[in-house]
């Protein structure tokens, strides 16, 4: 990445030590107890593999999934591992801030200070975050000196031991069971990016887009943030209000922008809907207790965690990330009681057949545009 003085945009080393330092300890575990969460985290991954295959029917019959890497880590890993794939996927971006940047008078000071700022900043919400994800498929995952490099596809399945443990005893659900039902979510993503080969390249492409049209007018970003926090704050003036309750990440788009991430909304809620569907529809079989950790954890998921956790959700728009989960498995749901998996599957053949955001909202349509049958209606409840 270009630099500024020595400087880069983000001082990313500052970024994970100040993550390592800030995040919460874990569950107290022996050392014998976590040996045994990662082993049996591991056992779960490689046979969630199989029931998944088996469910979704995304590869044909002889053909085998490219290998990605199962990784067990604790929070600190989940951090490095998550600065090391923002660099990658931020790379382009930054470079070109930094450019525009250097041609700034007092460009090399702005660098030196303002990389060490952002790393701060990134850090502490990565510090709120390492605490909450129990496991994440990596779509771009370069390799970091403490992990192993991505798999052929280019990504790499992370399971974060210390907050899968918190979450079963904080449920009070079978830990067995528990960890199991976490693995099959996870390996459905992990099935989706290496049975559909096109789907990374697409997201990339929609994501680089997306950061490409950013203004990159550094006063235009200032006052873009300053109108954030301000809406957050209440401090807007009277009349003023009309991005309330918005997140930080709608607050800075571009008109552009805005078109892609509608785009990229419904791809996120096909994905994390169709692992929620995947998780519940292989649970029964395999995992007893599948109904009381569903029930369970979806109040989880409603209640959040205090008045602080529920204001940072909204400001880093993780409120919306739920409604995807909610959204995106009732589209699924609907599509396969229509048409079937072999039919539903049909989503996956190229980017035209991903179903768009008012789509996700009316499975019917997709199903009429896709299939050229049914109705479309009525909206999908």
């Amino acid at each position: 990445m270009t630099s500024i003085g020595g400087a880069e945009m983000v001082d990313w080393n500052l970024a994970v030590a100040t993550a390592t330092r800030l995040v919460r300890p874990g569950p107290e575990v022996t050392r014998d107890e976590a040996r045994a969460v990662v082993a049996e985290l591991r056992r779960h991954a490689r046979t969630s593999e199989e029931h998944v295959r088996a469910f979704t029917r995304m590869m044909p019959e002889g053909l085998t999934l490219p290998d990605t890497p199962v990784l067990v880590v604790d929070r600190a890993g989940w951090v490095k591992a998550n600065v090391a794939g923002f660099r990658e996927l931020l790379g382009p971006l930054l470079g070109k801030m930094q450019d525009r940047r250097a041609g700034a008078p007092g460009g090399a000071v702005l660098g030196a200070v303002g990389g060490k700022v952002t790393g701060v900043e990134l850090g502490v919400l990565l510090s709120f975050l390492a605490s909450r994800v129990l496991g994440q498929y990596e779509t771009f995952a370069p390799g970091a000196p403490e992990l192993p490099g991505a798999g052929p596809t280019g990504g790499r399945l992370l399971l974060v031991a210390p907050n899968i443990v918190h979450v079963e005893r904080e449920l009070e659900v079978a830990p067995h069971d528990f960890r199991l039902w976490v693995c099959l979510h996870e390996e459905t993503h992990r099935t989706q990016f290496t049975a559909v080969p096109w789907l990374r390249a697409h997201l990339e492409g929609e994501i680089q887009t997306f950061l490409g049209a950013t203004e990159m007018d550094p006063s235009t970003i200032l006052e873009r943030l300053r109108e954030a926090v301000q809406s957050f704050s209440g401090g807007r003036p009277e009349g003023e209000r009309g991005d309330e309750g918005r997140s930080l990440v709608e607050l800075v788009q571009t008109p552009e922008q805005r078109e892609i991430l509608s785009r990229l909304t419904a791809v996120m809620s096909l994905l994390e809907g169709h692992a929620d569907f995947v998780m519940d529809g292989v649970g029964p079989d395999v995992v007893p207790s599948v109904a009381e950790i569903r029930e369970k954890f979806q109040q989880r998921r409603a209640a959040g965690a205090g008045r602080l956790d529920a204001a940072l959700r909204k400001l880093l728009g993780l409120d919306a990330k739920l409604r995807q989960y909610r959204d995106g498995e009732r589209f699924v749901r609907a599509v396969v009681g229509q048409v079937g998996m072999d039919g539903f599957n049909r989503v996956w053949t190229s980017p035209n057949t991903l179903p768009t955001k008012a789509e996700i909202a009316r499975p019917a349509d997709w199903v009429a545009r896709v299939h050229g049958r049914g109705s479309a209606g009525s909206e999908e409840r």
